[in-house]
């Protein structure tokens, strides 16, 4: 066989070595030397001794057949195979044991291709193999997984006879149980006569990676039922069995075993990562601290497990306690480490890792730069993952679906969809892994067309019938809302595991198909298969979209009974479900437990709760509450609590909201945006909506519906219509809501015409039916421009069935035009659809006071008495100096009471010498006429303009909010006190804004 030029150039440098050897020189008459060499290479134990030797042989030309063997073997323990290599092509004929020595050299070194090829080239050469040669060439086999060429070498084996060899029978075995073939291998493992505890292992191994592990239990209580005393490696061999079982039992079983014999640390590591794959991470911990000698394995395997169980926390503690106790962090522990803190979102304890994993050379493995650019990728750092990820060496398909997957994850779905392509213009094809990764990012996007394409290549690339696959497919098109081709994927499935179910079970709910999600559920439990906390996550909030606080209720049992209600992510989706359905304190109870691990999440649905149910001061309160327990807000925080400032018009509370989100740098979220633009247009700081929303770099629907809405209620309706048409040149999707700020914009200043073609337009231009909100706008649009026989005629050509919402609007028109006809009819429908809603009484029984009909107005509030029904109270409330100051009608109890009054008489009397005359039939109880006065005179919003008068520098805005819609003579009030005071006075009460300055409102009395 001749010799590469490589090997030459390595031959050459070998040579040269021996200038530099230690050893003495060597001449033909010290033959007597040449006897050391055989001692020589046993005692060597550093690659440069070898070199020393090797290089002294070569310059003395002595050329013994074992020594050279030795060499061979000893250069494939320091993993040299090229230097292995060039001595075996230096040897002119190398005989069998030489061939045996180099196959086995590659086969130590994983490189099993160059394993077969030296085997092919000796049989070519017509040398005969032997025992040890198969048996070397079977790992090989093994390594590359090669079964075709396996079972040809197993053919030639048994052609010699040579089946009954235990190294032989053992290697078939092993061959056959790696690559799945279970039946060839028990065949093999059955005709053998002698059978060690190697080749029971062997089985064993195979067994437990099958598709039935309890034959691998079964196996193992057969080995020691005929005698063989089970080693290490068949309990370690046993273990991935167990795991597949998840039977806690056993593993306690296996426990117990393995305490009564001394068995040392590689089982009791093995005992940590069963009982933490089984779910038990507690004794998994005892293992841990019983342990006399952990080594960093231990470490690794402790860290591994609660990892695999959630418990990052525990991770990060146990990372410390490493450093602590100068222990080096291995591969495994890095993994774990980064792990963690991508999940925790904990950048800092990453970048620690990351030094630790540098200074023990170990970063730039490809096992562990997997995770770290997972790790920083999840942290926010893209650009650092991406770096990591094209800097790596070696890159192969786990990494790149790494960062796919974690692109997708963190909300980077088109970057996904980018390194996706790339990955494919560099020819690499992508495995199951790959797809099931970058399938999510089909539904973050809305690409349903490119999810059936992926779905197109499993088919043609036979990828889609395993599983997992199969189960990532059926989420895809339910997130898309396809669920004809969820189901059929579903249906012609074989067998289903929790997460299929899971599938389709969230994706009704995310789509808002409740009762579905509710059916699939109770399939579910009629099959096989048993519920996991994720089934609960998606069924709990179905129950949410029903309203069906009952139902809600019965499930939470069920998680009571199944032991699920410690998962945060369950108790996040009840505490949310009480919220919606109106069991507010069950929610707050929930949360306020003390053994609830909470998580930002956690603290995002109980600030939504708050908010859902009316309190938003205490959800301003649990914002801060949350940040003193060291939570970081996310963007949704912030979306959640910016609704708080807005509903409170508390205008400095939102502009430290601001300040915090440009901190934490989530300025730059469209979502955060689209919030912040609705605040301060309700804070009453339009000019700053405007700028914000100009200023903005992504711009969605939202966006522009959000400033839409801020100028309709603002009574803009110029820039409304405005806005409008420079959305429809942008090119800007329109939607329904977009539809409703431009309804609302010209209702508030009776744009009637306006109002009727822009409501045509939906269908005529748009193709958007309209929805009973937008006929509610239309019904209030027309009513209070007084056009009733039109109003109705347009009601009783709906092609919807009116709601409360439509008729409300009717009411209310009838009590701006006193029409008390029209609005009997009104409260009767009313009645019917919300018996409950005291508002309806209340507008009715002012519509019949303002028309001198009091034993009617009576009659109403009695109705509304004798049902138990409450009118809400007017309150209205101001914010200075960071504090909201909240005052009811007839309040008497505020500590400036008396400061109040004397401003209040002082201005009266100005205004009374101005004209002003008070309107009684703002007062809906009969009693006497100055009686009458005295309710009107105390009036929430009258208050706290007083209030705020006596606490604001002179010139100054004053804000109001009132929860209730102003009254005609509290508008008059206040149109007089902003000339008189010479203040701008911004009211904004439950239907729009009023801008009063110097005796004008910005509404035209028209509201």
């Amino acid at each position: 066989m001749s010799i590469k030029h490589q090997f030459r150039r390595s031959f050459a440098s070998i040579a040269a070595a021996a200038a530099a050897s230690d050893f003495p020189s060597l001449s033909s008459s010290t033959h007597t030397y040449y006897l050391n060499y055989p001692r020589l290479l046993s005692a060597c134990k550093h690659l440069n001794h070898l070199l020393q030797i090797h290089a002294q042989i070569i310059v003395s030309g002595f050329n013994h057949h074992p020594s050279i063997t030795h060499l061979i073997n000893l250069y494939s323990f320091f993993h040299k195979c090229d230097l292995a290599r060039s001595v075996f092509d230096s040897t002119p004929d190398p005989p069998r044991i030489l061939w045996n020595s180099m196959i086995r050299a590659y086969t130590r070194s994983k490189q099993h291709n160059e394993a077969l090829e030296m085997y092919c080239c000796m049989v070519e050469k017509g040398l005969e193999p032997d025992k040890y040669t198969f048996t070397f060439v079977l790992k090989a086999c093994t390594g590359s997984l090669k079964l075709q060429q396996g079972i040809l070498i197993h053919e030639e084996i048994a052609r010699r006879e040579l089946e009954c060899d235990p190294f032989i029978g053992t290697g078939l075995v092993d061959m056959y149980s790696k690559m799945g073939d279970l039946k060839s291998a028990r065949v093999v493992f059955d005709n053998m006569p002698e059978r060690d505890v190697v080749a029971w292992n062997a089985m064993l191994a195979g067994l437990s990676q099958s598709e039935d592990p309890c034959e691998a239990v079964d196996f193992f209580r057969s080995m020691q039922l005929v005698g063989v005393e089970p080693s290490s490696a068949s309990l370690l061999n046993l273990f991935p069995g167990i795991c597949k079982l998840s039977n806690i039992e056993l593993c306690r079983s296996i426990h117990g075993y393995v305490f009564r014999r001394d068995f040392g640390s590689a089982v009791s590591n093995g005992l940590i990562d069963l009982y933490s794959k089984c779910g038990d991470v507690d004794v998994a911990r005892k293992v841990f601290d019983q342990m006399a000698g952990k080594d960093d394995v231990s470490w690794g395997t402790m860290m591994a497990g609660y990892a695999h169980n959630g418990c990052f926390v525990e991770v990060m503690e146990l990372f410390d306690n490493l450093k602590l106790g100068n222990m080096k962090i291995n591969k495994v522990s890095a993994v774990s480490g980064f792990l963690a803190a991508a999940e925790l979102r904990d950048l800092e304890k990453g970048k620690e890792i990351h030094d630790c994993a540098i200074q023990q050379m170990i970063d730039s493995d490809v096992l562990v730069a997997t995770p770290l650019m997972v790790m920083y990728a999840k942290c926010g750092k893209t650009e650092k993952a991406k770096q990591l990820f094209w800097g790596l060496q070696g890159r192969d398909l786990v990494a790149w679906s790494a960062i796919i997957a974690a692109l997708v994850q963190t909300g980077y779905p088109e970057e996904a969809f980018s390194l996706f392509r790339e990955m494919q213009n560099k020819n690499l094809k992508p495995n199951r892994v790959t797809l099931k990764s970058i399938l999510p990012a089909c539904t973050e996007l809305s690409l349903l067309k490119l999810g059936k394409s992926i779905h197109c290549f499993t088919i043609k690339a036979d990828m889609d019938s395993d599983l997992p696959t199969r189960t990532a497919l059926v989420s895809m098109y339910a997130k898309c809302g396809f669920f004809t081709a969820a189901l059929t994927i579903f249906n012609r499935m074989s067998s289903r595991d929790i997460v299929t179910w899971n599938a389709l079970i969230n994706g009704y709910t995310q789509i808002g198909d409740p009762y579905n999600a509710i059916e699939m559920f109770h399939k579910l439990r009629f099959s096989a298969v048993n519920p996991d906390s994720g089934t609960m996550v998606g069924v709990v909030p179905a129950c949410a979209l029903l309203n069906d606080l009952d139902q809600g209720i019965c499930i939470h049992g069920l998680i009571v009974k199944l032991g699920f209600e410690s998962d945060c992510h369950v108790k996040n989706a009840l505490i949310d479900m009480y919220a919606k359905c109106g069991s507010f304190p069950s929610a707050e109870f929930l949360f306020n437990k003390t053994n609830f691990t909470k998580d930002e999440v956690s603290w995002n649905i109980i600030i939504a709760a708050y908010m859902q149910n009316g309190h938003a001061e205490e959800a301003i309160s649990a914002f801060h509450q949350m940040r003193l327990e060291n939570f970081h807000p996310n963007s949704v925080t912030f979306v959640s609590v910016l609704p708080a400032a807005a509903y409170l018009a508390a205008l400095r509370k939102g502009m430290a909201f601001h300040a915090c989100i440009i901190q934490m740098g989530f300025l730059s979220n469209t979502l955060v945006g689209n919030s912040l633009i609705d605040m301060y247009s309700k804070c009453g700081q339009l000019d700053y909506s405007e700028k914000f929303f100009n200023e903005m770099g992504h711009k969605d629907t939202v966006s522009w519906n959000a400033m839409l809405s801020g100028y309709a209620v603002h009574g803009h309706v110029d820039r409304t219509i405005g806005l409008f048409s420079l959305m429809q040149e942008s090119q800007v999707q329109i939607d329904s809501v977009s539809f409703i700020s431009v309804l609302s914009a010209c209702r508030h200043a009776g744009l009637v015409e306006e109002g009727r073609r822009i409501f045509h337009s939906m269908s005529d231009k748009y193709h958007i039916r309209p929805d009973l909100e937008h006929y509610a706008c239309m019904v209030d649009l027309l009513g209070r421009a007084g056009l009733f026989d039109e109003t109705l005629d347009f009601i009783k050509g709906m092609p919807l069935e009116p709601d409360a919402g439509l008729w409300g609007a009717l009411l209310g028109s009838c009590r701006m035009h006193s029409n008390v006809k029209l609005a009997e009819v009104a409260l009767d429908r009313l009645v019917k659809l919300e018996p409950r809603n005291p508002a309806h009484f209340v507008v009715l029984s002012s519509i019949y006071a303002q028309s001198g009909r009091w034993a009617d107005a009576g009659k109403a509030r009695s109705k509304m008495n004798d049902l138990g029904l409450k009118k809400t109270p007017g309150c209205s409330w101001v914010e200075l100096k960071n504090k909201v100051h909240a005052f009811r009608a007839g309040d008497k109890s505020h500590p400036q009471l008396e400061s109040m009054h004397s401003l209040w008489n002082t201005l009266l009397e100005k205004m009374e010498k101005m004209g002003y005359v008070p309107d009684r039939s703002c007062v809906l109880q009969n009693v006497e006429e100055e009686d009458k006065e005295m309710f009107l005179y105390s009036h929430s919003e009258r208050l706290a303009i007083t209030f705020a008068l006596l606490n604001t520098q002179p010139e100054s805005t004053i804000q109001i909010v009132k929860n209730l819609r102003i009254c005609t003579d509290c508008h008059t009030t206040t149109k007089f006190i902003s000339k008189i005071t010479r203040r701008r006075i911004i009211v904004r009460d439950a239907t729009r804004f009023h801008h009063f300055e110097d005796g004008i409102c910005s509404c035209n009395d028209y509201w």
